[in-house]
């Protein structure tokens, strides 16, 4: 997983430029703000660090994130607004490009997240990509995917799960840096995020590919890829390791890693932001553990449970001792 996970993406030497006297901030942008400020959150970003990306300057973002920024897109909103269609539309979204995805997204625009889920997986069994293993024709995967922000235990439980299971643990972030050939740390601070994304679905699809049996634990931030993760519920059985955000600071700590901690007093504050920020994401696991709630081995022995529960590996254990007892 990638190391600068527990950065702040919020603390920041750049202030925005405060609203005029007397006027109030356009609800709107606010809220544009916010979105700006939950997606570098989810990616575990720092302002910087998009700065960079999108080679817009550090002030330009703050403004933008504090509801201050480019009222220009006001315009845009008006236009969309006068002609009765979505900004997404307007502004030539993907989905809006035919009248089917037009037609689908009036339709989804009227679900529940229940609802949307259930769409999702019945359109990858549609499709041939995987939809709700376990249920109807699908029959469950037996790779088993661990996910969770880092210092959740999947390196930690995923080892003894492989071991208790007899199949191959992959951590998946030494996957990425076989592929690029360097460290984590040098893809993100040479290449960039994008390029740090594609490795990692590289290296996941080459995980499906080799092992059908597997016990994987993933980066934290492979949620923050709609594509890479959709690859992941689709393959594999998906358990959520979470755990308290005290735990998760402590444990990465524990690993000799003291950045998270180091000259910042907001870490722990927005170690709760990027959790909030990907907790959506990570409940699309078919399963969830909280790794917090007792020490490591009944933690264990829950996973263990869980995931021979999941695989249906259970009854040929308790099948095998009656066969053995008579």
């Amino acid at each position: 997983m990638s190391s600068t996970i527990l950065q702040s993406p919020g603390l920041d030497p750049v202030l925005p430029l405060p609203p005029a006297e007397g006027s109030a901030k356009n609800p709107f942008l606010v809220a544009l703000g916010e979105r700006v400020r939950a997606l570098r959150a989810r990616r575990g970003m720092t302002r910087k660090a998009l700065s960079l990306a999108a080679d817009v300057s550090e002030r330009h973002l703050a403004n933008l994130e504090y509801g201050v920024g480019n009222a220009s897109v006001l315009v845009l909103l008006q236009v969309a607004q006068a002609l009765k269609c979505s900004l997404a539309e307007l502004l030539g979204d993907p989905t809006t490009r035919s009248p089917e995805w037009l037609m689908i997204r009036e339709l989804l625009g009227q679900c529940d997240e229940a609802a949307l889920r259930r769409v999702r997986e019945a359109i990858g069994e549609l499709l041939g990509t995987g939809g709700a293993h376990g249920r109807g024709s699908l029959q469950r995967s037996s790779r088993i995917a661990l996910v969770g922000l880092r210092g959740a235990g999947k390196s930690t439980l995923g080892h003894m799960l492989a071991d208790d299971l007899d199949f191959p643990f992959v951590e998946l972030s030494r996957e990425i840096e076989k592929f690029a050939g360097c460290s984590i740390n040098e893809i993100q601070n040479l290449y960039g995020q994008n390029a740090y994304r594609r490795y990692e679905r590289r290296a996941l699809e080459e995980a499906i590919q080799i092992y059908p049996e597997a016990v994987i634990a993933t980066p934290g931030g492979l949620v923050s890829d709609p594509a890479t993760f959709n690859l992941l519920l689709a393959h594999c059985t998906t358990i959520w390791l979470q755990a308290d955000p005290e735990d998760h600071m402590k444990r990465v700590a524990a690993q000799g890693d003291l950045r998270p901690m180091a000259g910042n007093r907001e870490a722990m504050d927005d170690l709760k932001g990027i959790l909030a920020g990907r907790a959506a994401f990570y409940s699309k696991a078919e399963f969830r553990l909280d790794t917090s709630a007792v020490p490591l081995q009944p933690t264990f022995v829950a996973l263990r449970t869980l995931a021979r529960g999941a695989l249906g590996l259970e009854d040929m254990v308790t099948a095998q001792k009656m066969q053995n007892t008579t």
